[in-house]
């Protein structure tokens, strides 16, 4: 497709940046997404917020409410497809969203996150005795900010420990806007035929973790099938440990460029603040899948017609001066936070946002009581990121590790 609409992800440009100055033009923006396919990019915290607001009213997700889907004019080949059509909770609206949402919520209530706080710090203690272990030099993302949530989320789905890196790989390819279109379809159908493996096996071995009950809730209650069930598990296990991995990855840099910041954290026991400064400062998510407006609505001021995709990017909305004021830009704990939309809110709001703020305040709190001489070990301006408009986050990070403590 040809456009002469500006570019999002734009070529050599950081896509934070790229963000910032579109906000420039206005808080929603008709951009070009990869391949040329028109869509807008809200930008503003106001604009988040109210398409948040409007989810399964003025904004639905299903991909029959995209007319230029359907009618040929985006390529049947669009790599984006693999996300956008994909039947996991995400792409649904009403009682069908609700109903799945339903059946998965009840493991994630702050009761049962609460449980599992043993066994996650059991895991981050783990980890950072190979950290340790390994000395100066060693990368903190493969060994540690990776591998915390892809263990604690493959730990409760019951994904083997030997397919978890292969897990990972397909993640990072299916949300990476550099992957080829024929490898990110290959990789949507490995996955899946790798997920309908896993629901087969437990439904012949079945064990204590969420995936068995999810199979046993299909085969005694037939509240779900099988393509519904895999759609769950698809979501939960890529959307459950990535953006938890980028928020340990963000908050590692951002406290390391803001040496104030981390003694305060120490002195004051703030993780949790940390937490959440990295949610506004640098979230996860550069930007949410699309979706489709219902009817011609105004968000933030701008017309958006009926039958057009919006992606919402919510690190961008994070650094909205209009929202945060001069300091924006700045990463402060101190910060007032107020009710930001991080995690979204109503119907959509993240399942796994109890789990992530529980990782994220274990992790950092116990690596900088371990290591509380912890720093880069490269340039922060050398740092790479992954190569996705949708979730961002270091990809390397070595470290100096200094004194440790027991």
């Amino acid at each position: 497709m040809t456009t002469n609409l500006p570019a999002f992800p734009a070529p050599n440009e950081p896509v934070l940046d790229t963000c910032a100055r579109l906000r420039e033009i206005g808080p929603v923006v008709k951009v070009a997404y990869p391949g040329g396919v028109p869509a807008y990019l809200a930008l503003s915290q106001t604009a988040a917020r109210e398409i948040i607001a409007g989810d399964n009213k003025t904004f639905l997700r299903e991909p029959e409410h995209w007319p230029a889907l359907h009618d040929g004019s985006i390529p049947e080949d669009w790599p984006l497809r693999a996300i956008v059509e994909g039947k996991h909770m995400s792409t649904m609206d009403g009682a069908q969203h609700r109903r799945l949402r339903g059946l998965i919520t009840k493991a994630f209530t702050p009761a049962r996150v609460q449980v599992l706080q043993p066994r996650v710090q059991a895991i981050i203690d783990e980890l950072l005795d190979e950290v340790v272990a390994a000395g100066d030099g060693v990368d903190l993302v493969p060994t540690f900010t990776e591998a915390l949530p892809m263990w604690v989320i493959c730990e409760l789905f019951g994904v083997p420990r030997a397919d978890r890196a292969q897990v990972r790989e397909w993640t990072s390819l299916l949300l990476a806007h550099t992957t080829a279109p024929e490898v990110a379809f290959a990789t949507q159908n490995a996955y899946l035929a790798y997920l309908n493996g896993l629901v087969e096996s437990k439904r012949q071995e079945p064990g204590e973790d969420l995936t068995s009950g999810l199979v046993q809730a299909r085969d005694e209650r037939d509240k779900l099938t099988t393509d519904e069930l895999v759609g769950v598990l698809w979501l939960m296990v890529l959307a459950g440990h990535e953006t938890t991995v980028h928020l340990l990855g963000n908050a590692i840099v951002a406290l390391s460029q803001n040496p104030d910041q981390l003694e305060l954290a120490k002195a004051e026991d703030r993780w949790a603040d940390v937490v959440e400064e990295t949610l506004r400062y640098r979230h996860s998510v550069m930007w949410t899948s699309f979706r489709f407006t219902a009817e011609d609505v105004t968000i933030d001021g701008v017309h958006i017609p009926k039958g057009n995709a919006v992606g919402v990017s919510f690190q961008a909305a994070g650094l909205d001066p209009a929202a945060y004021g001069e300091t924006a830009n700045e990463f402060d704990i101190t910060r007032e936070q107020g009710a930001h939309p991080g995690f979204g809110h109503g119907p959509r709001f993240c399942v796994g946002a109890h789990l992530a703020r529980l990782e994220g305040k274990l992790a950092l709190a116990t690596l900088y009581r371990r290591l509380p001489e912890l720093s880069l070990a490269i340039d922060p301006a050398d740092i790479p990121y992954s190569p996705s408009f949708i979730t961002i986050g270091p990809t390397s990070i070595p470290v100096s590790l200094g004194d440790v403590k027991p």
